[in-house]
């Protein structure tokens, strides 16, 4: 399903021909992110990737733009802490255009000085965005918890102070740095012809130096307590995070710990959807969610509480995590979590740009690629007894990290004390 090809410096290109889609997605993945940069840079590499498109040797900023749009495309770029990426979704007939722009844009940016200040106000003004907005902002606050004073848990977006002080020179001695052949992955999905998609990044990589792979430090994570972060907000609800360190990107257990997340908060039948809006009525949402990275990852629970209810919430949550660790699923949860993760993905798969994705990150960050029936091969080997065994390795007090975001989160003692639940 899958073809690989490798330049000679050493760049990697996967292409997965969907003769049946209309459309192609493209992809150029850099095995580089947040966890790459210190204290004075940070933000540098979401920095840059906003100047890409700026302006290149070939295109300015406008006929970026308008050469992608115009013919019913989109394009657009993020920055990870691990990856960055720089994609594009338009119309089959177009994707030669498309790996013209892409190409030119990672390789020759202009990085032109007044794009730069003006691009250095937008960032400031998403940075305080951020801050406004208490779902957005009690992520921060967790991360800072579960990785504290280390680049894992720091902002992607950087903060004012040192957006503000980073210059020309350096984004382009950090592109110099981290942008090498050895550290990029092409993605492109869809209609095409292989063939003619390898000859043509061939001729535009071809001469990029291959340079070394990058490197990050490794997460440190030594906790035997439960921790609490609260920022006192006058807020109509509460907002919570409460995560725990859990597995990196490729440990046995992910697929495991995909259907607890499934379980306990994925969807409308998850339980904690059912005990905590639907059975208690306190919080209109609430749901889970996993992050995976190569050398550690967290399982997340994140909610919207009436300000009224925040501890009676906590202790909710914390219950459906004791009773998942105490008692077995029941092969009728048990049967539908697994059709229920494998269905997703499937139908996520369906779509050009979902499915370049898909390869980008497994490819970048794994240097392979899981297929389908991979995945539901793994999913058929879990059995219930492993939920509980990461149930119990993963739930655990000494474990929690609790960020809180309102107007009762100045009672910081009564919150603390509701972690305290084993």
């Amino acid at each position: 399903m899958y073809k690989t090809d490798v330049l000679n410096n050493g760049l990697k290109l996967i292409t997965c021909n969907m003769p049946h889609m209309e459309s192609a997605a493209f992809g150029i993945w850099i095995n580089v992110g947040s966890r790459y940069e210190n204290n004075d840079n940070n933000g540098i590499a979401h920095f840059l990737e906003h100047l890409f498109f700026k302006g290149s040797k070939k295109y300015s900023c406008k006929k970026i733009k308008q050469s992608i749009e115009g013919i019913g495309g989109s394009l657009n770029g993020f920055t990870s802490e691990e990856l960055c990426c720089y994609l594009v979704k338009l119309p089959a007939r177009h994707l030669n255009l498309a790996l013209d722009i892409l190409s030119d844009m990672v390789l020759n940016p202009l990085l032109p000085a007044k794009e730069l200040e003006k691009e250095r106000g937008v960032i400031i003004e998403e940075i305080n965005m951020y801050k406004d907005l208490p779902a957005s902002y009690v992520l921060l606050l967790l991360a800072g918890l579960l990785w504290p004073r280390q680049p894992l848990g720091a902002s992607i977006a950087g903060t004012v102070q040192s957006v503000s002080s980073i210059k020309r020179e350096s984004l382009f001695s950090f592109k110099e740095k981290f942008y090498t052949a050895s550290n990029i992955v092409i993605v492109c999905c869809g209609r095409l012809r292989e063939d003619a998609v390898l000859k043509k990044m061939a001729s535009l990589f071809g001469r990029l130096k291959c340079g070394e792979k990058n490197r990050f430090v490794s997460a440190r994570e030594k906790q035997n307590r439960p921790q609490l972060s609260v920022v006192h907000k006058d807020t109509e609800q509460t907002r919570i995070a409460m995560g725990f360190h859990a597995l990196r990107r490729s440990h046995p257990d992910r697929f495991g710990l995909r259907l607890l997340h499934v379980i306990l908060g994925a969807n409308m039948s998850s339980r904690l959807f059912s005990q905590v809006r639907e059975k208690q009525g306190i919080a209109y949402e609430i749901s889970t969610q996993i992050e995976n990275f190569a050398d550690t990852g967290a399982f997340i629970i994140e909610a919207g509480i009436d300000n009224n209810k925040v501890r009676q919430g906590i202790s909710a949550i914390l219950g459906e995590l004791k009773r998942i660790k105490e008692e077995p699923v029941s092969d009728r949860e048990f049967g539908r979590a697994k059709d229920y993760y494998a269905g997703q993905l499937a139908i996520f798969l369906e779509d050009t740009l979902s499915h370049m994705l898909w390869v980008g990150e497994s490819m970048t960050a794994l240097e392979k690629v899981y297929t389908l029936d991979y995945v539901k091969d793994r999913l058929n080997k879990i059995r219930k007894e492993d939920l509980m065994r990461l149930s119990r390795s993963i739930f655990r007090e000494g474990n929690i990290n609790l960020a809180v975001i309102g107007p009762e989160s100045n009672r910081e003692k009564e919150l603390y004390a509701c972690l305290k639940h084993d």
